[in-house]
Formats: structure tokens, C-alpha cells, sequence
């Protein structure tokens, strides 16, 4: 009997996935807990095993489409049963077909016990639902590979599917497809005669304009899921949380001298970020509202210090977590930041691993970065950015010299953090951080 597996949420309010690739083919045996998709989330991209053995009937959706938590993700079969494409077609339908559609009369299917209630999102099929329903096509038309939105957005601009080149996977036709055939149509004919006034007398004659088609056009592209989490997470805590920056800067001479000791006495490299991370913690403690997230009318005080590391990645930014960074030595907080920057820019992390900081560290020195304007990380009250330690002039005892000076921005919830706290935090830090010895024994 074709039992079907929904997409389950997996965490943080999971409403859709993306499929990056689909591990085991149509007609393929998988094992019970065998991964049998890898799926991109907005914070990570995961393995999701299957609960059953057998033979996969169909898949609910093609690489690069969009499923929905509670829509059909594959259907498995007995062994011997074949693979029906008609059903890998409605199961691809049902994968982006409104939570909200009354059900079909259908043969009862087998659900696993994890199966999670459908959490929705505005899909294409109830865009055209909610617009009146889609026209009568040609029957030319209805063959072509495309969602339901992508051939309303074709008819509401009389364009003809069937001479559309479709970039989505399988030729399926996307909306920038039918976006570049719309601009196409609309562009003046190279063929229309340009005609210029004669310039008068003494006058240059202006250069002649391109017709419309011809000009270089901008391209299009869509975000990616990870860069659109960002934009979504930048824009909220941008319009939610009142931001206040306070800069200062540090002589880096003993941190640096105090990484090289280390680095060389357990022949390993010692992040700046384990050192920084070592020297905050004790300033989450001494300054509980760092280390807090607002809930209504309430501070939430954390009783532990879990850490993100900010780690830039080809995709994106992301925030790697360290869990009870107080209780790590400076070794173990360079491993993990070791481990989890290979693993975010492998795109390997748990969600888990990628969530939940109460504090978080900004390295921009690593690419050059000075002074900056760190955004406050939504759920979280301050972030702290370091910069680049260059040499730069410095004066001891009314004598110039030079020294490796760091540069320090805090950024922090003015809701929660008054002007001269964040001034007293910072001071805190810039000891500890000048004299590594003050959080080192302590």
C-alpha cells in the first residue's frame, strides 16, 4: 500500500522548504531512515530521512520547486509496486495546492505517527483562485510545463506559452521567463526610423538614441532563500529595535601577543573571535541586560551566555552558535569556532546550531573592516563588532608611539540599554581586552 510522507516541521516554525536535491530517483528502493532529500530551509540545508522502506513512487515536488510543511514531500511503495507517472504528476500538484483546498475523494494512505498539522503559505493555486479562476487555454498551451500563477501573469499579457523557453528545471517555464517575454513584446520594433531635428546652426548634433531594444537591459534575478531570511530578519530588527552605536578603540598590543603564546605553546591557530568571545563573557555577567531578549513587557535574563559567531559564507551571512560560552576554555571556544565556520560555509549546521545566540561577536576585521554599525540580531539585545587591529599612532605618558590598535563597535536595544551602561560595558571589555590576563585567571 503508497504510504505518503508529508514535510514535517523541523524546527523554528518551519513553513516551507526548498528541495536541493533529491537523494534517491523514482523507481529507487530506500531504506527506513535512509535520507532520501536534501532540503534548504532558511537557515540550513538538511537531510530528511525517510520513515518507511520501500520503492519511491513519486516525488512531491521537482529540484529547486518549493514545498509547503504538510504537503505531500514522496510517496513510498511496496516493494514491486511501480512507480505511476500520472501520480508522480499529482503528487507535484498536491505539493503547492492551497492548505485551505477542500480534499478530493481519495484511497485512504498510510501517515506516519511524526506527521506534522499543514502550516501554509499563499501558494500560486490560490492566487488564482483568489483572482477568479484561470481562463480556457489552447490546448497547445496546456501541455507547456508551468505553475498556475506563471500562466495567469502569461494570459493577463497575451503571451503565447507555447513560444516561451522555459530556465526552471525540466523546461519548466518560470515567471522571469514570461517577465523577459513581456519586456520583449512591450520594447519598440528595431526596425521604427529615428528621426532627430536638425541642430541648429553652431550647434552640436546630439548623439542618436538607441532604440529601446537594443539598450542594455538589467538583469533579473531572484534572492535565494538564505539571502531572503536575511533581508527579512535585517528589516525587522531594523524597524523593531532602536539602535544606539557606541565606538571605541583598543590597544591590541598584549591580545595579539597573548594569541601568538597560545597559538604556539598548543601548535594551533587561536581565533580572534575565541579570545573576544572569552573576554565578553564575564561583561555578560557583570551586564545581565547583554545578555537578555524582550518578551512583551518583560526582559528575559539568560542564565548562560550562548554566543553566535558571525561567519561570512558564498551564500551569505550567518550565525553559528556557541553553547554555554562561559563554560569553555580559550581552546575549546577556538575549536568551535573553527568547527562551526567550516560547517556554515558548508552549509552543513543544524538548525540548532544556527539559532538561539543571546549575544553575538562580528569579526568585519577579517575582511578588512574597521569602525562599523553592527544591526542588533532580532530576539537579542547587543552585538559586538571588531575590526582590524592596524598600527596607528598612540600616546603613553605624554610620549607618541605605535601600537596595534583594534577598533570596537557595540550596537545595543535602547529599549532595554541606557547611553551610560553601554558605556560601562564597553569600558569592561576594553580591559579585559587590553589585558587578556583579567579574563584568563578569572
Amino acid at each position: 500500500m503508497a504510504r505518503e510522507f508529508r514535510l514535517p516541521d523541523i524546527g523554528e516554525g518551519l513553513t516551507e522548504a526548498e528541495i536541493v536535491r533529491w537523494l534517491v530517483p523514482v523507481g529507487g528502493y530506500v531504506e527506513q531512515d535512509q535520507p532520501v532529500v536534501e532540503l534548504e530551509t532558511d537557515k540550513a540545508v538538511v537531510e530528511i530521512p525517510s520513515p518507511f522502506a520501500g520503492v519511491v513512487l513519486s516525488h512531491g515536488a521537482a529540484e529547486g520547486e518549493t514545498v509547503a510543511v504538510g504537503s505531500v514531500l514522496v510517496v513510498i511503495g511496496e516493494p514491486g509496486e511501480m512507480p505511476s507517472e500520472a501520480a508522480e504528476s499529482q503528487s507535484a500538484h498536491d505539493s503547492v495546492r492551497a492548505p485551505s483546498s477542500p480534499p478530493t475523494a481519495e484511497p485512504a494512505v498510510e501517515q506516519p505517527a511524526t506527521s506534522a498539522p499543514i502550516v501554509g503559505t499563499i501558494t500560486e493555486e490560490a492566487e488564482i483562485l483568489s483572482s477568479g479562476g484561470p481562463a480556457a487555454e489552447p490546448a497547445a498551451a496546456s501541455t507547456v510545463k508551468a505553475l498556475p500563477v506563471v500562466r495567469k501573469l502569461a494570459r493577463d499579457h497575451g503571451i503565447d506559452l507555447t513560444q516561451v523557453s522555459g530556465t526552471g528545471p525540466g523546461g519548466r517555464i518560470t515567471r522571469e521567463d514570461v517577465e523577459r517575454a513581456i519586456a520583449a513584446a512591450s520594447a519598440p520594433s528595431t526596425e521604427s526610423a529615428i528621426t532627430t531635428a536638425a541642430p541648429a546652426a553652431g550647434t552640436a548634433a546630439p548623439a542618436p538614441q538607441l532604440p529601446a531594444a537594443e539598450r542594455p537591459q538589467p538583469s533579473r534575478r531572484p534572492m535565494t532563500r538564505l539571502r531572503r531570511t536575511i533581508a527579512a530578519n535585517m528589516a525587522k530588527s531594523w524597524a523593531e529595535i532602536p539602535h544606539v552605536t557606541t565606538f571605541d578603540d583598543i590597544d591590541a598590543t598584549r591580545l595579539l601577543e597573548v594569541r601568538e603564546a597560545l597559538s604556539n605553546r598548543h601548535d594551533t591557530k587561536i581565533p580572534i573571535e575565541a579570545l573576544v568571545v572569552k573576554a565578553v563573557v564575564p561583561a555578560l555577567a557583570e551586564f545581565p541586560e547583554f545578555n537578555a531578549t524582550i518578551d512583551g513587557d518583560d526582559l528575559v535574563v539568560h542564565e548562560r551566555a550562548d554566543v553566535g559567531i558571525a561567519v561570512d559564507t558564498p551564500e551569505g551571512l550567518m550565525v553559528a552558535v556557541i553553547r554555554d560560552a562561559g563554560s569553555k576554555s580559550v581552546l575549546e571556544l577556538a575549536a568551535e569556532v573553527r568547527r562551526l565556520g567550516e560547517g556554515a560555509r558548508a552549509r552543513t549546521l543544524s538548525v540548532e546550531e544556527l539559532t538561539g545566540q543571546t549575544f553575538t561577536v562580528s569579526n568585519i576585521g577579517a575582511v578588512g573592516g574597521g569602525h562599523g554599525t553592527p544591526i542588533v540580531p532580532y530576539g537579542t539585545t547587543a552585538i559586538l563588532s571588531v575590526g582590524m587591529a592596524r598600527p596607528k599612532p598612540v600616546v603613553y605618558d605624554d610620549e607618541i608611539g605605535v601600537a596595534p590598535v583594534m577598533p570596537l563597535s557595540l550596537s545595543y536595544d535602547h529599549r532595554v540599554i541606557d547611553g551610560a551602561q553601554g558605556r560601562r560595558f564597553m569600558a569592561l571589555l576594553m580591559e579585559n581586552l587590553e589585558e587578556p590576563a583579567l579574563f584568563l585567571t578569572g
